[in-house]
Parts: structure tokens; C-alpha cells; sequence
């Protein structure tokens, strides 16, 4: 009993020893031997790489392996709002643009809640161009030196929201795409408010409330 003692002992003494040893090492920068590295450090992987091209001599394995898949061309994606999830399907032409003027109208009642709301994504996309009423003297014109966009009440009065919608989308002219900022929805709320400033649009809510009122009272 005594002699196993001992030879426990000793295996033990012996493996205190080489697990002191493994850890003295001169380099202050390594961490010595690490037992299963895997399962603590994860491999640095970038997103839509071609491992073909960076050639890893340790992981061969993944030189035709992507880390992440582009979606397949026309894909939609779905979330609660179906008008969002919809594709724009009109071109990024002249065409497009006279043609979106003619087809294309809100799918939304713009009452006083959405108008508000439209407001306050001009004053945060819009403002620093347009101006506060639509007037073409934003800060970035008049401190910045840019050109200035025409007037919503002077030479864009009559501009149709389906060409508004198609410049927020595309762009046109100085006025780079919105399409990667704004949902659609988001989009047509600041149309609703830039209608306004046009002098063309007006706030339906009184009339959705009576609507409302009619079909509750049935």
C-alpha cells in the first residue's frame, strides 16, 4: 500500500514538473502550450471572402469555402411590411423617371401622424439642402458654396411624388441615393411632407377619424 502511495506520488510530482517546465518559455508574447486552442480561439474569418486567394497553408480546407453567401439575384426579402418588402421594379433611366411620375402615387393615407413623422426624416436627411421650407437654402448652400437645389414652392411645385419617389430611390442630379437610409415607407413619408411644402398636400386625419367613427357606429 505504502510502495503505491509512493509511485502515485511520484507521478504526480512528475507531472507538477512538466507542467512547470511547458510553462517557462522566453517568448513574452506566447502564451506556451495551449491545451485545445479551438475552443477558445475562434479563427478570424472575413464575410464574402475567397479563401482560394489568401491561401492558408494551416487550413487548406477552406481555400473554396466562403464564410457567407450573397443572396440569389432577385431575392426579396420578407419582413412585417409588405410595402417595404416589395421590389422598386421601375428603371434608374430617363424613362424611369417620366414614367414613375405618371404610375406611381402613395399606397399610404397621409394623415397628420404621417406627415410628422415625414417631417421629421427631412429635417434629418433633407434640411441641410432643401432648407427648413423647402426653399433651396440649407446650410450646406449657404455656408457650403453648393449650388442649391430648386424651390419646392417655386420650380418643383408641381413635381409628382412618383418622380419624388424614384429620386429618393436612384438619386438624381447632386442628390445622391436614399434607397440604403430610408425604407419605402420612410421614403413616401417624406414625400408627404415635402408636399406640404409644396403646398399641395394636406393632412386627412379628420377625415379617417369620421371614416373610422361611420364603420364603428355600423
Amino acid at each position: 500500500m505504502k510502495l503505491q502511495l509512493n509511485i502515485v506520488g511520484n507521478l504526480l510530482a512528475g507531472m507538477l514538473v512538466i507542467a512547470a517546465l511547458t510553462g517557462c518559455i522566453r517568448d513574452e508574447q506566447s502564451p506556451g502550450y495551449e491545451y485545445m486552442p479551438d475552443m477558445y480561439r475562434s479563427p478570424a474569418v472575413e464575410a464574402y471572402v475567397d479563401y482560394a486567394e489568401v491561401r492558408d497553408t494551416i487550413r487548406p480546407e477552406l481555400h473554396t469555402v466562403m464564410s457567407a453567401r450573397k443572396p440569389v439575384v432577385g431575392t426579396v426579402p420578407m419582413t412585417d411590411n409588405a410595402i417595404d418588402d416589395m421590389p422598386y421594379t421601375l428603371p434608374n433611366t430617363t424613362a424611369g423617371y417620366e414614367k414613375a411620375g405618371e404610375v406611381l402615387k402613395t399606397p399610404f393615407t397621409e394623415t397628420e401622424e404621417f406627415i410628422a413623422e415625414g417631417q421629421e426624416i427631412y429635417n434629418n436627411f433633407c434640411l441641410h439642402c432643401h432648407g427648413e421650407t423647402g426653399a433651396g437654402d440649407g446650410l450646406v448652400i449657404t455656408n457650403g458654396g453648393h449650388p442649391a437645389p430648386q424651390a419646392y414652392d417655386g420650380p418643383l411645385k408641381n413635381l409628382p411624388e412618383g418622380k419624388m419617389f424614384h429620386t429618393l430611390t436612384y438619386g438624381k442630379g447632386a442628390m445622391g441615393s436614399h434607397a440604403s437610409q430610408l425604407t419605402k415607407t420612410e421614403r413616401w413619408k417624406v414625400i408627404a411632407y415635402v408636399k406640404t411644402l409644396q403646398g399641395n398636400g394636406e393632412p386627412v386625419a379628420a377625415e379617417v377619424e369620421e371614416t373610422e367613427m361611420a364603420e364603428t357606429a355600423e
